[in-house]
C-alpha cells in the first residue's frame, strides 16, 4: 500500500474537478469566466494549485446563500479580496504607529 506524503503541486482538470466535487465542463467554465486560475501546459492541458480548491468553496458559498449569478460572484470575490487588502494594509500601519485595535466595547 502507498501513502501519498504530500498534496500534489497541481491537479489535472479532473482530479480538480473530483476534489471540488464539480463536473469538468463546470470547472472549465469557471476558468473561462475567470474566476479560477489555471496553468497550462505545452499540450493546453489546464492544470490546478490545490488553493483554487478554496476559491471553489467560497464560490460555492455565495451562489448558494446570495442566490447570484457567477458574473456577480466574480465581483463579490475582488470585492472581499481588495477588503482583505485593506484590512491588512490597517493592520500593518497600525502596528507601525502604535494605534490599538477598536473594540465593540470602546468608547473611542
Amino acid at each position: 500500500m502507498a501513502y501519498t506524503l504530500a498534496r500534489p503541486a497541481r491537479l489535472s482538470l479532473d482530479s480538480f474537478a473530483a476534489a471540488a466535487g464539480l463536473h469538468p465542463q463546470l470547472v472549465r467554465r469557471l476558468v473561462a469566466l475567470g474566476l479560477l486560475d489555471t496553468d497550462v501546459d505545452a499540450a493546453g492541458r489546464p492544470w490546478f494549485a490545490p488553493r483554487e480548491l478554496a476559491t471553489v468553496a467560497r464560490i460555492r458559498r455565495l451562489r448558494s446563500g446570495l442566490a447570484i449569478n457567477y458574473a456577480a460572484v466574480g465581483v463579490v470575490l475582488d470585492l472581499l479580496t481588495r477588503i482583505a487588502q485593506l484590512e491588512a494594509a490597517l493592520r500593518a500601519a497600525r502596528r507601525t504607529t502604535g494605534l490599538r485595535e477598536p473594540t465593540w466595547t470602546s468608547t473611542d
